[in-house]
């Protein structure tokens, strides 16, 4: 078997797969962008040429998983050719990008001869557990290779097959570039695991790409650094300022655009004041969609005769469509509500108040925060960042959609001509430095 076809985990454990990764990352971090941009566009011309048997795959993957599948999950795992098509163009639009690698961070000048930068490098090997994501393959690679790390893919069994044949066709493109195949792998069966996040001396970093149990498992059970977010409870705050065609126009593609995204909207929350108006619209506007409505005591109220399921909890990321309805007193009600109830993924404000709405914006605590537009924004893609391995709650190193700056860490390089710490210390006898350091920033 050649080194691009055996990219699946079954016949190497993964120890040895995280091992070959290792090498595998120290030769992309020291590739200039120019080579590593060739092996994305070989990759993207990859993923285009294999469409027909992207295709069957996928279907095979459909056919065998899809009954015991929700029909969130479902509607990620399908393939088809605008999805492909959109894959395809995520690689070309992260080759378009500046190299992340390399940057000068910082500079400053301890002595004259003695210069310090930060420079911008490679994390060096990501482990990425995915569910149902054939999409999440592209995205993720073209951003690992792009910014000189290796990965490790750990899909679900339902997306098995697509997977394979994603991984092997990008293998066989960074092969065709002559860069190591190691530099993507594929590790299949669930009993792996626990083995990949037990790979703390080899991987850097895990981002777990699913449901809330899948990333809280992850979080509890390994030492290795975790990127991710559990959940994506998005609400959209309707003013009494807000202009009201505008408000349904951005709910209406919050919800309906994508509904099993993670920055679809989960709960709207409308003032007070306008709820007896607006309310009855949102909900005529919603139902022609199909949407289920969810809703408190007050909103059932406002809403008789039309069907409203009580809201069991606010808390609730439906990935479907329904959405919860609730009444606040103002501002202040809807930031209180979500701080308490939200997963400080996306929060949208619709005011035409600006008050109101920089208000909403400086005070709300989450990754993505938005004024008169919808929460499926919150997207590297649309971010201009090409792809994302995913989006970040955490405050920690990377917030929300998670790009290329968000794969790399820095290092500091000292440049000197002899220079020794002894020069600078404190004369006991006078007290003051022997040799006093300049620490000349250079300006940015």
């Amino acid at each position: 078997m050649s080194a691009a076809a055996s990219s699946e985990g079954s016949g190497q454990g993964v120890r040895a797969m995280a091992e070959a990764a290792k090498g595998a990352s120290r030769v992309l971090a020291a590739l200039d962008g120019a080579k590593r941009n060739a092996a994305l566009e070989e990759m993207a011309l990859a993923v285009e040429g294999a469409s027909a048997e992207l295709l069957a795959a996928n279907a095979e993957d459909v056919r065998a998983e899809g009954g015991s599948l929700s029909a969130a999950t479902l509607a990620r795992l399908k393939l088809d050719a605008a999805k492909l098509a959109e894959m395809a163009e995520q690689v070309w639009s992260v080759a378009r990008l500046p190299d992340p690698l390399g940057r000068r961070l910082d500079a400053i000048e301890l002595d004259e001869g003695l210069n310090l930068t930060k420079i911008s490098v490679p994390l060096g090997v990501l482990a990425v557990i995915f569910e149902a994501r054939p999409d999440a393959v592209t995205q993720i690679v073209a951003l690992a290779i792009k910014s000189g790390n290796s990965v490790l893919l750990k899909a679900g069994k339902e997306v098995e097959r697509t997977a394979g044949v994603l991984v092997r066709v990008l293998r066989e493109a960074l092969v065709g570039e002559g860069l190591p195949a190691d530099a993507v792998s594929l590790v299949v069966g669930r009993e792996r695991v626990q083995e990949l996040l037990g790979m703390h001396g080899l991987v850097d970093l895990v981002i777990p790409r699913g449901s809330k149990e899948l990333v809280e498992y992850v979080q509890a059970n390994t030492r290795i650094p975790v990127l991710g977010h559990a959940e994506g409870v998005c609400h959209i705050y309707v003013d009494e300022s807000a202009d009201e065609a505008l408000a349904l126009q951005v709910i209406e593609d919050a919800k309906t655009d994508y509904p099993a995204a993670c920055n679809a909207v989960e709960t709207v929350l409308v003032h007070r004041g306008i709820a007896a108006e607006f309310l009855p619209k949102l909900a005529e506007h919603l139902r022609a969609k199909g949407v289920r409505l969810h809703g408190d005591a007050t909103v059932r109220e406002l809403l008789r005769g039309v069907e409203v399921e009580a809201v069991e909890d606010w808390h609730t990321e439906y990935g479907e469509l329904a959405v919860s309805l609730g009444v606040v007193t103002g501002v202040e009600g809807a930031m209180e509500h979500i701080h308490a109830h939200g997963s400080s993924h996306t929060e949208s404000v619709i005011a035409e108040d600006a008050v109101v709405a920089e208000r909403f914006l400086r005070e709300v605590d989450a990754a993505s925060v938005m004024h008169n537009a919808s929460t499926r924004f919150a997207d590297g893609f649309r971010y201009g960042f090409g792809a994302e391995v995913g989006i970040s709650t955490s405050k920690l190193h990377a917030r929300g959609p998670v790009g290329l700056e968000g794969l790399t860490t820095y290092k500091y390089v000292l440049r000197g001509k002899g220079q020794v710490a002894g020069d600078y210390r404190v004369s006991k006898e006078t007290g003051e430095h022997v040799k006093a350091f300049t620490h000349r920033r250079e300006a940015r």
